[in-house]
């Protein structure tokens, strides 16, 4: 129980420094580590710092006998919405008739991770990552038209990674590693109560919990030049617990006639299953001179664990009713990378990647408020500076062209207190990374 409540403890400090931004599609974050200035093409196969816990763990054996590795990225997302005709409902939606467009309904992201490994002999290697590899944030203006879907949906995860490495020969290195993930998020949006005298009544729902997954990689090392790594990082099943409160601005009927629809089963004790995919990865590093390595993978991420996300009352008079339906229906995906690495001299190289990135929302019927996503092309640079022999800084900066994604999302039902009338309209969406990374080998 003790050692619960302390891993409990560092993910709340760890989630109070993270504010959530996706910067990979779905609300996946590959911000893990180093690798920004190549798109993170070669993940698994790099193992050049101690961040390949995250990626491959098994690359670990080919790092000094102790190294850490810790950084930051900044992402800012932009998702404008256009409308195109959204309908707020014959009961008024949550009273978002004549409501503006939202403005800009992203932001910026802050994502950490901090990784150390050592080496027990030459051929056995212990590490431990830390990081978030889920997040989102999108937070419109209030109220805008979609109000009574989402106002504000903000998800954020810790990961603490545990690892081992073992080098089979010069040729192979086998590794595997356990992960607590936790999981917290809450959900702000505008209830359909307009017939009862409320105009701006907001629910805020809550949900959290924490569970264990585990990953397992393999480094090949065909020959001096050539590395070959592949990962597999596992699902996770997570079975969320929390709260749902509703509050009023005092407008209309006031906190009285809010108070009566709370205990009529407004506000109770909630719960939900969600899985978040798993993700299997094969990598190359190859060097192509003293100066030049080129680098690629391809990426698989099952997004089909995500279908629909019902959330359940468990308390008050409601108990056991389903209070809402997160309709996803989320695909599962490819992302593939291809990177480049020039040596301008012993202590400074130039990196560049692209990559195409598949999004796991593949209908505008599908599309969330809460996600408004799409398939995503990313252009990077970066640069990294060796100080001295065993200190390594980082820099990339990455676009992430969005393709505009179409939205026309349909929650009308006939009972004033679920409908969510349409949402139907364009966004204008981008997103840049910025990130720094800093590591040591001795």
């Amino acid at each position: 129980m003790l050692h619960k409540q302390s891993m409990k403890v560092m993910s709340v400090m760890f989630l109070a420094a993270f504010a959530g931004g996706a910067g990979a599609a779905g609300f996946q974050l590959l911000e893990q580590g180093s690798g920004l200035g190549n798109a993170f093409a070669g993940s698994a196969a790099k193992a050049n710092d101690a961040s390949t816990i995250y990626w491959n763990p098994a690359g670990m054996t080919q790092l000094p006998r102790l190294a850490a590795s810790g950084g930051l990225s900044a992402v800012k997302t932009s998702f404008k919405f256009n409308d195109k005709g959204s309908q707020v409902g014959v009961f008024g939606a949550g009273g978002t008739a004549g409501a503006d467009e939202g403005g800009d309904a992203g932001g910026w992201g802050f994502i950490p991770n901090a990784y150390a490994s050592w080496a027990l002999n030459k051929d056995v290697y212990l590490g431990l990552g830390i990081g978030a590899p889920f997040g989102l944030k999108t937070k419109y203006d209030d109220p805008w038209r979609g109000s009574a879907q989402s106002n504000e949906f903000d998800i954020k995860t810790f990961n603490l990674n545990p690892s081992i490495a073992f080098r089979v020969n010069d040729l192979v290195s086998l590794g595997a590693g356990l992960s607590w993930q936790r999981i917290e998020a809450d959900y702000y949006r505008q209830v359909s109560v307009a017939t009862l005298g409320l105009s701006r009544v907001t629910s805020h729902m809550n949900l959290s919990d924490d569970a264990w997954g585990w990953n397992v990689g393999a480094l090949f090392t065909l020959s001096p030049s050539t590395r070959v790594g592949v990962s597999y990082r596992s699902a996770i099943q997570y079975h969320t617990d929390g709260k749902v409160k509703l509050s009023s601005d005092g407008s209309a009927l006031g906190e009285g006639t809010a108070a009566a629809l709370r205990a009529g089963g407004g506000a109770s004790d909630v719960k939900a299953d969600i899985k978040v995919p798993d993700t299997f990865i094969v990598s190359v590093n190859q060097r192509l001179s003293d100066r030049w390595d080129m680098l690629g993978d391809v990426s698989w991420t099952g997004w089909s664990t995500i279908k629909n996300v019902d959330i359940y009352r468990t308390s008050g008079l409601q108990s056991g009713v389903r209070a809402q339906r997160l309709d996803a229906n989320f695909q599962n995906t490819y992302r593939v990378a291809l990177g480049a690495t020039y040596a301008l001299s012993d202590a400074v190289k130039l990196q560049f990647g692209v990559a195409y990135d598949q999004t796991p929302v593949k209908k505008a019927s599908t599309r969330l408020t809460s996600l408004p996503d799409n398939d995503r092309t990313w252009f990077s640079v970066g640069t990294q500076w060796k100080p001295a022999k065993e200190q390594t800084l980082e820099l990339g900066l990455a676009y992430l062209y969005v393709k505009n994604p179409k939205i026309n999302k349909n929650e009308t039902t006939a009972s004033p207190l679920t409908n969510r009338g349409t949402v139907t309209g364009e966004y204008d969406a981008s997103v840049w990374i910025l990130g720094a990374q800093y590591s040591l080998a001795f």
